[in-house]
């Protein structure tokens, strides 16, 4: 398993912040459809539904992982770390702790510190980089690997239930 590159790494998070300014762009309304969306709250139109639909996915996503996931602090960088790492694992890659760090845009002591906690809740494990005994590599643990891929099972059921926004 080749680990990624800090190069690399970057280049996701710029893809990444480029779909997040994609999707941005979308929510940005002219003032007729704010007005569209308004009478649709109230009740006038339905031209709106499907916005309030993705609005209420998107919040129901987020409550079924904080219950998936218990107690554990799963959003911002600490969820960054987690989906790099599954989708490092699904491609045979490895991360260090520095390529999480740097791919959730946190400093590395703070990602170390996220690491930890990950790693305190049995969803990740670390070790040693036998080629380069100076980097910590993380991955996956079975038991994170496993509530991982039954988190978007669950939330596949649920985007199931919300017809995607037209283009």
């Amino acid at each position: 398993m080749q680990p990624f590159s800090n190069q690399e790494i970057a280049e996701l998070k710029s893809r990444v912040n480029q779909i997040h300014e994609l999707l941005a762009g979308l929510g940005e309304e002219s003032p007729s459809a704010a007005t569209r969306g308004a009478e649709t709250v109230r009740g006038d139109a339905p031209a709106g539904a499907g916005l309030l639909d993705q609005l209420s996915l998107s919040i129901q996503i987020r409550r079924i992982r904080r219950s998936h996931f218990g107690t554990a602090e799963m959003s911002g960088p600490v969820w960054d770390m987690m989906l790099d790492l599954m989708l490092a694992g699904a491609h045979g890659r490895v991360l260090s702790a520095s390529d999480l760090a740097t791919g959730a845009g946190v400093p590395l002591s703070s990602g170390l510190r996220m690491i930890a906690s990950l790693e305190q809740r049995g969803l990740v494990y670390r070790s040693i980089d036998e080629r380069d005994r100076r980097r910590t590599i993380v991955r996956l643990s079975d038991g994170g690997a496993e509530r991982m891929a039954s988190y978007f099972e669950k939330i596949g059921d649920v985007r199931q239930a919300f017809p995607p926004l037209a283009a």
